[in-house]
């Protein structure tokens, strides 16, 4: 890093042999190749297990990629900030994934060590079945979901609230 900030993680989350459960890892990989603030840490994260705890620790911010089943169309992209990622993961509708990262962000919290800056940004799948390719849908709303990730850090470190991703 080139700043005395601490370190954003974006985590990319699901199994990428699943097409559109792999909408988590496929956003974080536009996202990488994007990405130009060496101050992001870019995650893989699968399906989630307590093994990233120390790499998420002692952060600026977190961003979660994964799919999210909350009843929209198919591709439409949703960002939980905060609070509300909070409450969402408590219920744990929308992915098997969000109990792995809800002990997660447990675990953090616990330990005193859970970003106030935090957001969920997921894509309503289309199709779960084996593929190692999100369908059109989905493959259409990930470069969204990785622009909206980019406003979401550059609002972190600067401190201006994009339009897009105001509650």
């Amino acid at each position: 890093m080139t700043r005395q900030e601490k370190p954003i993680a974006v985590v990319g989350i699901g199994n990428s042999l699943l097409t559109d459960d792999g909408a988590g890892i496929h956003t974080l990989e536009r996202f990488a190749s994007e990405n130009e603030d060496d101050g992001v840490c870019c995650l893989d994260g699968g399906t989630v297990g307590l093994a990233l705890l120390d790499r998420l620790a002692n952060l600026d911010g977190l961003v979660a990629l994964d799919a999210m089943k909350l009843g929209k169309k198919p591709g439409a992209v949703t960002v939980l900030l905060g609070k509300d990622m909070d409450s969402h993961l408590r219920n744990q509708h929308g992915s098997v994934h969000e109990v792995g990262l809800s002990d997660l962000m447990d675990a953090l919290r616990l330990s005193g060590q859970l970003p106030e800056n935090r957001a969920l940004i997921g894509i309503e799948p289309e199709d779960m079945d084996w593929g190692t390719e999100p369908t059109a849908t989905v493959a259409a709303a990930i470069p969204q979901a990785a622009e909206l990730t980019h406003d979401l850090v550059r609002e972190w470190r600067t401190g201006e609230i994009p339009a897009e991703v105001r509650p």
